[in-house]
């Protein structure tokens, strides 16, 4: 998702582009892939281009119940603001400590690159305990089968004793 902004840069300040944006990113170090589908608005600024992104994105996440890999949906809006590294008339390097440290650049051939900030955005919108559905029974803590509404079907353990069959068996030895 590369955006070549040599002639945004070159017009005044509050100068816009607005672009589509459909296609699949595949994350850095993991198997998952981005499908993002939206538009991407950019403004010059004083400093350099300011980013706004609102698209849909479906990826990959592990049900945190049965562990069954399902499709994510989710909205991403992202804002951010990316400051060129080299000077456009002249090519020479800008001074490295102008930049913040965190702010996304443009690279040496004005090229903005929006793949990490949506990584990041996608990464940080995940849910910390992502669920295929709302009525997912999980897994049976004695033999490992995926319940449903009714239990796992081999070791009679319901959805009213979940986590807890071990305990359910000391009480009723306990009870004799």
């Amino acid at each position: 998702m590369y955006y070549n902004v040599s002639q945004l840069l070159k017009e005044s300040v509050g100068s816009t582009r607005t672009y589509e944006v459909s296609g699949s990113l595949t994350l850095e170090g993991s198997e998952a892939t981005l499908a993002p589908r939206g538009r991407v608005s950019m403004m010059r600024t004083d400093r350099g281009i300011w980013v706004d992104v609102g698209v849909d994105v479906q990826s990959q996440a592990t049900c945190s119940r049965c562990l069954e890999r399902f499709t994510h949906s989710s909205k991403l809006v992202m804002g951010e603001e990316y400051v060129p590294t080299v000077d456009l008339t002249t090519g020479r390097p800008l001074d490295a400590r102008s930049v913040d440290e965190g702010v996304f650049t443009i690279d040496h051939r004005h090229c903005l690159d929006l793949r990490e900030a949506l990584e990041e955005y996608t990464i940080t919108n995940q849910p910390m305990k992502p669920l295929c559905s709302e009525a997912c029974g999980g897994l049976c803590s004695v033999c490992g089968a995926r319940r449903d509404a009714g239990g796992c079907g081999v070791c009679q353990e319901g959805p009213a004793h979940s986590g807890l069959g071990a305990l359910v068996g000391l009480l009723g030895r306990a009870g004799r």
